[in-house]
């Protein structure tokens, strides 16, 4: 007794040490075993129809739409007003106006041709006026010389033979002035005639000038011709022409000749615009399903279907080789005002279905030795079992043996997730 106490006092701090370092791993090791073990995702093996299908990226497009482009008038114009994208507009709306000070300096000028013109034709008609009284009364002076020059000639039984000849040559005076004063009224008519059409002509020009100057500037207002969503285009100049991304149109901005400046998409007409490849061509047909997701509107997947397929196949030099591509475009089944025509688009055409397949997601076959392995939940264990798998898609296998309806397998590989 006396010796464990002599023990004691001589080892008691090292001996306290050491039960309580006994104490912390009992402590640690309980703690650390009775954690329970990592949750792995599951999921369960279904039965249903599948689907194989197509990927594909596109944009979306307006298949009925219409174009608002700048006026074609000579010369760059400046937008003074533009609607912004997203406005909904109605017939007779007003989308873009642009600088008219030219125009409207033009036109004044044109108008006051006119007001000249017109009172040339009335200063001429005056003319002709006076020109006609003035030939009026030279023919009536004319005509009476005849009859008094013919009265006087017939007096020639009373008159010596030289006064009767005298009268005779005064009657044929007579009648050769009457004669000369009747041409000269009537080409005196015909003149004034063709000079006051010449003035019409130049009046009818310059109306027609007024009327051209009138219709420039109504056309400086572009003006919605149905109603629609406006969508403002880019502005390739402003951005400069192999820029991606050049920014839109905007008040300020000068519009070359016929340059489109907004659409209004008929949103009923909506469709996605994408390429296949060659190799896929001939797994899709007309009126084929399928989902469309949109960038801009990610909480939401589309309905869609093959609406039309080129019959030409198309060389795309965006990469090397080139390969050659179909053109395919898909209706829209779903709509949704967010939808706008260039948006971009990814989805899934649905070009087979094998129904009454057992299926189990991508995620959850693992290969083992060149073999497709699942892992089955067995009670709280997860055991390893080959499958022969057959078709498959983005998300989906399916399992032609080795799984029946209903179980569980791990969509994480069980030997690889780390041990508590």
């Amino acid at each position: 007794m006396s010796g464990f106490k002599s023990i004691w006092r001589r080892y008691r701090v090292p001996i306290i040490i050491l039960g309580l370092l006994v104490v912390s791993g009992l402590a640690y090791g309980g703690a650390r075993y009775s954690r329970p073990a990592p949750t792995i995702p599951t999921a369960t093996v279904q039965r249903g129809d599948f689907l194989e299908t197509v990927k594909f990226h596109g944009r979306i497009i307006a298949a009925k739409s219409v174009l608002i482009k700048a006026p074609a008038i000579a010369g760059d114009i400046q937008i003074t007003f533009l609607a912004r994208t997203g406005t909904a507009a109605k017939v007779g709306d007003i989308i873009a106006k642009f600088d008219t000070s030219k125009l409207e300096d033009t036109l004044n000028q044109r108008r006051s041709d006119m007001k000249q013109a017109e009172a040339g034709i009335g200063e001429e008609r005056a003319k002709a006026r006076l020109q006609d009284e003035q030939d009026r009364t030279d023919l009536l002076t004319a005509q009476y010389d005849v009859k008094r020059a013919q009265l006087d000639a017939s007096q020639e039984s009373i008159l010596s033979p030289i006064d009767g000849a005298e009268k005779k040559l005064a009657l044929a005076d007579a009648e050769q002035k009457l004669h000369e004063v009747e041409a000269r009224q009537k080409a005196d008519q015909a003149s004034s005639q063709a000079t006051i059409n010449g003035k019409i002509q130049d009046r009818d020009k310059a109306e027609a000038d007024v009327k051209r100057a009138e219709r420039d500037i109504a056309a400086m207002t572009l003006r919605a011709p149905t109603d629609g969503v406006v969508t403002i285009y880019p502005n390739w100049r402003a951005g400069g022409w192999f820029t991606d991304n050049p920014p839109e149109f905007r008040p300020g901005d000068h519009a070359w000749n016929g340059a489109t400046i907004a659409e209004l998409p008929d949103f009923s007409s909506l469709q996605v615009s994408t390429r296949i490849d060659e190799v896929d061509r001939g797994r899709i047909q007309l009126d084929e399903t399928s989902t469309v997701r949109v960038d801009a509107v990610p909480d939401r997947e589309f309905q869609a279907h093959v609406a039309r397929i080129s019959a030409l196949a198309k060389i795309d030099f965006t990469t090397w080789p080139p390969p050659r591509n179909f053109d395919i475009s898909l209706q829209l089944d779903t709509r949704d005002t967010r939808l706008r025509p260039g948006m971009s688009s990814n989805g899934r055409i649905a070009v087979n279905k094998v129904p009454n397949s057992i299926m189990v997601p991508v995620g959850a076959v693992f290969s083992q030795s060149g073999s497709s392995v699942v892992y089955v939940l067995s009670g709280t264990k997860f055991v390893p079992r080959p499958i022969s798998v057959g078709l498959r898609n983005d998300d989906q296998v399916t399992v032609t043996s080795g799984l029946s309806e209903g179980e569980k397998v791990a969509l994480k590989n069980p030997t690889l997730v780390e041990k508590p």
